[in-house]
């Protein structure tokens, strides 16, 4: 009688005969019954798995098989996230070649997923970083680019010091880069961005169909963050026009001062002379922090007067102009009109500079007979002429209807999600395909030329230089000839953020050999995927990236389905 479970001689048999009889192959041309059931897969910037992968992976596992044994056609393929900056980092750190010991990674942790006996199809495996993966990353950046959804800008961005290259908004947690925890900075960089911010309706309204945790799309509800509300002109003394985004008009009466975000582009020319030393030292003491730190409501509030003063076109009052944090340049027009009556941010701020209050919302319409206190909810108007004793939630409505009569505004919506910003300044990733040329400009690369391939004759370093890319230290790989005038040009020097490769994988697996298209149509019946499974932490990252891009993919007609994952 067997006492033990001898896993060394009972799991090798049957793990071998498993792969030698193909016995997890899915039969992709046969139709129907299918069940697409796909886990998010491993990145190999280590030598071996943890255990957290197997708690992601054997109850999934368990899943599927159960799934198989009553009669569905169970597709579970594997593969691996295999570009990025920890991949980088390691190579660098063991003096070895990215490629070289990715491989050798991969190699292992396949070993081991093997070893764990996960139901995996092996045969329709996909690896980023492969030539064959990233020729169709680099075409799928050449979609977007020729339909206006990639640009190029000069903006300010996240740098960290350490990892030598720009982060997304998303990379960043409480001030710090969330590979390393360094502390990130500010800077001016020319950019490629992805035009996200066309898709935030949809991207909001589409997740009431989804079947997903409540918690993930309550994340991504507030990352996109949709604000209804109205743009208002505010005429500075000197006749400047200083254009504000409220979410609350019913609130202008209440108005007493203007804050604009140290970014904004007005700043020189609201700023008098006498207060230009201490606007200056206050915007550069602000440029290490990151809008998410610079947002916290628990944060104590700071600015500094500009020495100028706007008029309240409703008040006609006069009112002065700050420059504070606590506004962020990419979020509505980058200035406020600050209500400290009905804002507690700003009644903080205000209370702190001993600016005025006025009480222009309460509870029953009765003002306060001591001191102003902040009410921030909707109420009854009080302050505001004509407007007296009005249900502010009606109120803004007449409001904004009389700004436009005025000529000073208009009703409008806004949203927090940014672009998406996919520039990074490391080797190991996807080129960016765009060659600039000094007679024509940026020129995308030919789609017949795809894939640029990395350099093989790299010198690798753990900083290249602040402004430096690696790829641009490599004269054989960025010098080339423009495709349109064969004038000498230059390549971009720039990867792509890995989350650009992730957006899009679960696509390739059902074609995963195709070498003439990124997939194809036929592909599609196993689309999208049936049941995906990961953590919440990629809420705002990668599940909202691969929503973004299926539903480009779906719009440029590519794909007949406008959601990657069903079931979540």
């Amino acid at each position: 009688m067997l006492v033990e479970y001898d896993f060394k001689k009972i799991e090798p048999k049957w793990q071998t005969k498993w792969e030698d009889s193909s016995a997890h192959k899915t039969n992709l041309s046969k139709d129907g019954n299918k069940h697409y059931c796909l886990t998010m897969f491993s990145y190999p910037s280590g030598d071996k798995l943890h255990i957290g992968h197997w708690y992601n992976y054997g109850p999934v596992d368990t899943y599927a098989r159960f799934l198989k044994m009553n009669g569905f056609n169970v597709f579970q393929p594997q593969g691996f996230d295999a570009f990025g900056l920890p991949a980088e980092n390691y190579a660098i750190k063991h003096g070895v070649h990215p490629a070289q010991s990715t491989a050798l990674n991969v190699s292992k942790m396949k070993q081991q997923l093997k070893r764990i006996g996960g139901m995996f199809d092996w045969s329709n495996e996909v690896n980023t970083s492969s030539p064959e993966y990233y020729k169709w990353t680099q075409w799928l950046f050449l979609q977007l680019y020729k339909n206006k959804l990639a640009y190029r800008e000069n903006a300010p961005v996240n740098w960290c010091p350490s990892c030598s290259t720009v982060l997304a908004n998303e990379q960043v947690k409480d001030g710090l880069c969330d590979r390393c925890e360094s502390e990130v900075s500010k800077k001016d960089l020319t950019q490629w961005f992805f035009k996200i911010t066309n898709y935030c309706d949809e991207l909001l309204s589409s997740l009431e169909g989804l079947d997903w945790p409540d918690k993930t799309k309550h994340m991504q509800r507030n990352w996109i963050g949709k604000s209804v509300g109205a743009d208002i002109i505010f005429k500075t003394e000197a006749g400047d026009d200083v254009k504000v985004f409220t979410t609350r008009p019913d609130t202008i009466y209440g108005s007493t001062y203007l804050v604009v975000a140290p970014e904004h582009k007005l700043i020189k020319k609201l700023t008098s002379e006498d207060k230009l030393k201490d606007v200056d030292l206050y915007i550069a003491a602000t440029r290490n922090k990151t809008e998410i730190e610079r947002m916290a409501d628990d944060r104590v509030k700071t600015g500094v007067f500009t020495g100028s003063y706007a008029i309240n076109p409703f008040s006609n009052k006069k009112m002065p102009i700050w420059v504070a944090d606590y506004v962020i340049a990419s979020y509505g027009s980058g200035a406020i009109m600050a209500v400290p009556g009905s804002d507690l941010r700003d009644y903080e701020f205000a209370k702190k500079y001993n600016l005025d209050i006025i009480e222009v919302v309460s509870a029953d319409g009765t003002m306060s007979t001591g001191e102003v206190e902040c009410f921030p909810d909707y109420g009854i108007s009080v302050n505001s002429d004509e407007f007296n004793g009005i249900p502010t939630d009606d109120l803004i409505l007449k409001i904004s209807k009389k700004i436009e009569s005025m000529g000073i505004g208009k009703s409008t919506t806004q949203f927090r999600l940014h672009d998406w910003l996919v520039s990074r300044q490391r080797y190991w990733g996807s080129p960016i395909p765009i060659i600039y040329c000094q007679q024509c400009g940026p020129v995308p690369v030919p789609e017949k030329d795809l894939p640029v391939l990395l350099p093989n004759d790299m010198q690798f370093s753990s900083t290249y230089g602040e402004d430096i890319s690696p790829l641009a230290t490599v004269e054989s790989y960025i010098n080339t000839v423009c495709p349109e005038c064969s004038k000498p040009a230059k390549r971009d020097s720039d990867t792509m953020d890995t989350f650009v490769c992730s957006s899009w994988y679960y696509l390739r697996y059902p074609d995963s050999k195709n070498n003439v298209q990124a997939f194809s149509k036929d592909s599609s019946k196993w689309l999208p995927v049936d049941y995906y499974i990961g953590g919440a932490e990629h809420a705002t990252m990668h599940l909202l990236y691969a929503r973004f891009i299926t539903k480009c993919l779906y719009d440029l007609d590519f794909i007949d389905f406008k959601e990657p994952f069903v079931n979540l």
